[in-house]
């Protein structure tokens, strides 16, 4: 299990607005800015999202590398994914799968997947994980 994941955004205040509007339909939010001169030398400032007030997901300013890193986020349900979807392309996102079972990867996996506004990779997926009645 991750704790948290850092990623360096080109234009931090573009990617902070993006991630507001894309990760509100899964009930994350930006909550908290952490000042990085507060920290070790050399620490970044963070924006952080999250929920229930813990923050799992960072953004610090930097040189973007789409190529290094693909962040999948937990759904509850199929609706969740596809709000997402919807709110991450009208957030400026460029579509790399929309909404749909990845049946490939498990018959019970849907997902949708876009690229945020650095090129990195994001996928919101739901997977029902059904048991067999008693």
């Amino acid at each position: 299990m991750l704790d948290h994941v850092f990623l360096s955004a080109s234009d931090l205040a573009r990617s902070v607005t993006f991630y507001e509007k894309a990760l509100a339909p899964l009930g994350i939010a930006h909550y908290v800015d952490y000042d990085g001169k507060d920290g070790p030398p050399g620490h970044p400032d963070l924006k952080g999202f999250g929920r229930e007030k813990r923050a799992f997901f960072w953004l610090k300013q930097g040189h973007a590398d789409p190529r290094s890193v693909h962040v999948g986020f937990v759904a509850s349900n199929a609706e969740e994914v596809n709000a997402f979807y919807e709110a991450a392309i009208a957030a400026g996102a460029r579509d790399n799968g929309r909404p749909a079972a990845r049946t490939y990867y498990d018959p019970r996996y849907y997902a949708a997947n876009v690229l945020d506004p650095d090129g990195y990779s994001i996928e919101v997926v739901f997977k029902k994980w059904q048991h067999p009645p008693p």
